[in-house]
């Protein structure tokens, strides 16, 4: 049996539609999804995770109304500013992943005022991943490999997996051992790739608004009962 997972990580996805399903602007759900946030990291230390990851904003998500992104920014400074005392005070460490250039100064700020904060915090590792994707955190490595290649710091033959790994913006994460994501949907948009590649997924039909301790719970119990061979097999 696999036992808990450590590194849970979740595609929170379901905000608008649970907020267009009861008639209200999308921006609504996107708040409610917030205050779950809140609920879900406060009670994943009790059920054995110690590292959460959760995909806020992706790269695609620039092409969403100008609206409804400016307001997903403020909501993100918002959240900073006001769990920042709970965070500190409940032993969580907070730290983000993407590419931060093209988020607004003040936000950039937050971020990196809030890590240095929560960064001797350990009884919760909470990421989150803002102007994410997959693909372009792998591109972005792979160009850093490569300058340190033509300055003749790095070998090409130095080059593999671990190489890579330690490139990425999880550099200092464990590869999660469950990416679990809400309303539905059954694709991975983008999230995690390289570091997914033997994650156990599982696919909620609960929008992200509605998505409860007690919905996790019982994800984590069936993920205990999972047989985990990494490409192995079973003796």
């Amino acid at each position: 049996m696999a036992g808990g997972p450590e590194h849970v990580a979740i595609i929170m996805d379901g905000n608008g539609r649970w907020a267009t399903g009861k008639g209200w602007p999308r921006l609504v759900g996107h708040r409610k999804g917030a205050e779950r946030v809140k609920e879900i990291v406060r009670c994943a230390p009790d059920l054995g995770i110690r590292w959460l990851t959760i995909y806020a904003f992706s790269t695609e998500n620039w092409k969403r109304s100008t609206r409804e992104v400016l307001g997903l920014m403020t909501l993100f400074a918002r959240y900073i500013q006001r769990e920042a005392e709970g965070l500190s005070s409940e032993g969580v460490r907070m730290r983000f992943i993407g590419e931060r250039k093209r988020l607004d100064p003040r936000l950039q700020d937050l971020m990196a005022w809030i890590e240095e904060r929560t960064r001797n915090n350990t009884r919760l590792n909470l990421t989150v991943a803002i102007n994410y994707g997959g693909r372009d955190e792998i591109a972005r490595a792979i160009r850093i490999l490569a300058q340190r290649v033509e300055s003749g710091e790095l070998a090409p033959d130095a080059i593999d997996e671990v190489c890579l790994s330690d490139t990425l913006d999880t550099r200092d994460l464990p590869d999660p051992d469950l990416v679990i994501r809400t309303s539905g949907e059954s694709r991975v948009s983008n999230f995690l790739l390289w570091q997914s590649a033997y994650s156990e997924y599982e696919f909620s039909p609960v929008l992200w608004p509605d998505f409860t301790p007690e919905v996790l719970a019982e994800i984590v119990s069936r993920y205990g009962h999972r047989e985990r061979r990494f490409g192995g097999v079973r003796v």
